[in-house]
């Protein structure tokens, strides 16, 4: 995708409103005036087409009655052109033609007067023939005739009805609708310019509308504007969400939240780093500047003194070792932070926490390990490896905090289809301010800070990495039976391998006791 085509469009709001509005103003009068103009033409031309059938309707009812001449002057003295065929096939036409119809009204001066027509038709036809001025009898002798059919035909500026007599009679009237024509135009021009004028007072009525309705965006702009300027807390707060400028302020809301939270996050990850750099630096300081220090005087020490000699290299192996166990464990925290990978398979946690046990007991001989089983199986899906880790972290701790000689009862139980395991010390304990904080990387509390104990306080973040990869949880108890530090360690029953974190009530465990 080319640049261009990912680029917002930004023309102006109001302005495509406002044109949008008057376009559709525009083409709705341009509609209305069509339909007007269509609508009235229609009317008037039926008007003109029921007149001509009234008229040959009359006409009809005085054949026989007067002669064809006279019937013929008496309908075109209407300003109708007349042509009546006999049914002998002699012709009579009288009025205007359709061509002077088409150029407009006739002119009444060229026509005979109603007075003469009726002097005329009363020579001719005599008291049997009168009839009124509409064309209607009045009395007389004959039956008249009735129209059969009639068609109409609409010309340039004229309109035809051709009727069919049953006597044989064809009478042909033409009107002209010139005066109609000149009526739609008129009435096309007023309309034209009141929907002008109409348009002009609605392009300043539309922008006043328009600058009022989006005046909602141009605080938009200034509050993003203000943020950006320094005022991160600064917010739109909607009164309705329910609207477009509504959903628009509450996600620009949301999105400073977001942004706002995520800034927060970002500085205190960096903090923490610069932070752990700086605590991992001045740990490995330590038994780096040991094995220097040692290193220096065996060399300078030429190996005079055996026993002098031996000591410094214990020292040397022993800072070496600290310092290697501390990259140890920064590397199993940073495979943690990337995603550790376990290898889980069904164990029975009784039996492996009672082999756990027998090894603890060898490599601590001086602390008295007291397990607390159930008697059934507690079946799970863990890395037993890795498990083993977080015990052996946890006593180790226990067992710096009883300086080698105290007491640690490991209690397994069950709980809301969880297995929880309990790791207790008879040792000082730890402060409730401090319980939370043990789990941060690289913090030991004051008491701990004995360079002998070889902890660097990554012990527990590492275990509580390890029972979070599990899809549980590792946090400091309630207060234990021993009075030290309890530590409980909750990982899910046969949990698929995708299995996320599990919520466990605390309160549901009986710390130091079998299920």
């Amino acid at each position: 995708m080319s640049a261009a085509t990912g680029r917002l469009r930004t023309t102006s709001l109001r302005l495509r409103t406002v044109v949008a509005v008057l376009v559709l103003l525009a083409v709705l009068l341009a509609a209305l005036v069509v339909a007007v103009e269509a609508a009235l033409g229609a009317r008037l031309r039926a008007q003109v087409e029921d007149r001509l059938r009234d008229r040959a309707a009359a006409a009809a009812a005085l054949v026989g009655v007067l002669d064809a001449d006279d019937l013929a002057d008496r309908l075109s003295a209407q300003g109708l052109s007349v042509r009546i065929v006999q049914p002998d096939g002699a012709a009579v036409e009288a009025g205007p033609t359709p061509d002077q119809l088409r150029s407009g009204p006739p002119d009444p001066a060229g026509l005979p007067g109603p007075a003469a027509r009726d002097r005329d038709g009363a020579a001719r036809g005599g008291s049997s023939g009168a009839s009124d001025a509409t064309g209607t009898p009045s009395g007389g002798a004959g039956s008249g005739a009735t129209v059969v059919s009639s068609s109409t035909q609409e010309d340039d500026g004229v309109l035809t009805l051709r009727s069919e007599l049953d006597d044989g009679t064809r009478i042909t009237l033409t009107a002209g609708t010139r005066d109609v024509q000149e009526t739609l135009t008129q009435l096309g021009w007023v309309m034209g310019g009141a929907s002008a004028a109409f348009l002009g007072v609605a392009v300043v009525g539309v922008v006043l509308v328009v600058r009022c309705a989006l005046r909602p965006l141009d605080e938009v702009t200034a509050t993003a504007r203000s943020i950006a300027d320094g005022d991160r807390g600064r917010r739109l707060r909607p009164s309705r969400t329910d609207t477009e400028i509504g959903r628009v302020a509450a996600a620009f809301d949301q999105m400073l939240d977001a942004v706002e939270g995520a800034e927060a996050q970002a500085v205190a990850a960096e903090e923490r780093v610069r932070t752990f750099l700086s605590d991992a630096a001045h740990e490995l300081r330590t038994p780096v500047a040991g094995v220097r220090a040692a290193a220096d005087t065996l060399v300078r020490s030429g190996g005079d003194d055996r026993a002098t000699d031996e000591v410094l290299a214990v020292h040397v192996v022993r800072q070496a070792d600290r310092a290697a166990r501390l990259v140890d464990d920064m590397l199993t925290m940073a495979r943690l932070d990337r995603g550790i990978a376990l290898d889980r398979h069904r164990t029975d946690l009784v039996a492996w926490l009672r082999t756990e046990v027998d090894r603890l007991e060898l490599r601590l001989p001086g602390i008295a390990l007291l397990p607390v089983l159930p008697d059934g199986p507690v079946p799970a899906e863990v890395d037993p490896d890795r498990l083993a880790q977080v015990l052996g972290n946890l006593v180790d701790n226990a067992a710096r905090a009883t300086a080698g000689t105290g007491t640690v009862r490991v209690a397994l139980s069950t709980a809301s289809g969880s297995a929880v395991l309990t790791v207790e010390d008879d040792g000082p304990g730890i402060p409730s301010a401090e319980r939370e904080r043990v789990f941060d990387r690289l913090v030991r509390l004051e008491d701990a800070r004995d360079v002998r104990s070889g902890g660097a306080g990554l012990g527990l973040p590492i275990a509580r990495g390890i029972a979070v990869a599990h899809g549980g949880t590792l946090v400091h108890g309630a207060e234990g039976d021993l009075g030290g530090a309890v530590f409980v360690l909750v990982v899910p029953r046969c949990a698929a391998v995708d299995a996320g974190p599990v919520e466990v009530d605390l309160h549901e465990v009986v710390v130091g006791r079998p299920a």
